[in-house]
């Protein structure tokens, strides 16, 4: 298990993640990339827990997607099935099992600031924290994707399921874009990838 995780996640961080895995005894499975989400985590009919983690993400992002998905098990084992997924009590879970993490040793000086900020009051996603998300994407392979807020106002985009929208303006946090088959008004979020087109 050490040795995969070493493909995955910063070395520094393997010792740690390696004894929460087997601490709260999860089947890790590392998927093809799902555009959808980074990871899940199950409880499976046998009573036991699996966690997927998409294997494209760079190890910064793996390490805080697993990290997350182990924050959803700890949590429903301390607080019971019947609180929010990503309620308070998930929230206080992610931030204790972060914490260790969150040092020069396993993330770059670049991003431990954002990181801190972020984990004052962690999202459902990394990625709905914009600074946060285009400062993990530098770690990313070289890939033709772009974030909706780089798109320009009338610029045209495809998703990953082969629509094709056009940018419209911002709203409080969110972008107005327009599907161009249907015409109907979609919101996206800033850092959502999407494929740029013209």
């Amino acid at each position: 298990m050490q040795e995969t995780l070493s493909k995955y996640i910063p070395e520094a961080a393997i010792p740690s993640v390696f004894e929460m895995i087997k601490a709260h005894g999860v089947h890790l499975k590392i998927v093809n990339e799902r555009a959808t989400r980074h990871g899940d985590y199950r409880k499976m009919p046998d009573g036991t827990h699996q966690i997927t983690v998409n294997a494209n993400l760079n190890k910064y992002k793996f390490l805080i997607t697993l990290v997350h998905e182990i924050a959803h098990l700890a949590a429903f084992t301390k607080f019971g099935r019947f609180i929010k997924p990503h309620g308070k009590e998930w929230k206080l879970t992610f931030q204790q099992l972060m914490l260790p993490f969150i040092h020069p040793e396993i993330f770059p000086n670049t991003l431990l600031p954002l990181i801190a900020l972020h984990f004052k009051n962690p999202k459902a996603s990394s990625d709905t924290d914009a600074k946060l998300a285009l400062a993990l994407k530098q770690y990313d392979p070289d890939n033709d994707k772009n974030y909706i807020f780089e798109i320009p106002y009338g610029g045209t985009f495809r998703l990953y399921n082969g629509k094709i929208f056009k940018r419209g303006n911002k709203r409080v946090k969110r972008y107005e874009c327009l599907e161009v088959a249907t015409g109907r008004l979609y919101l996206f979020n800033p850092n959502a990838e999407v494929e740029y087109l013209i």
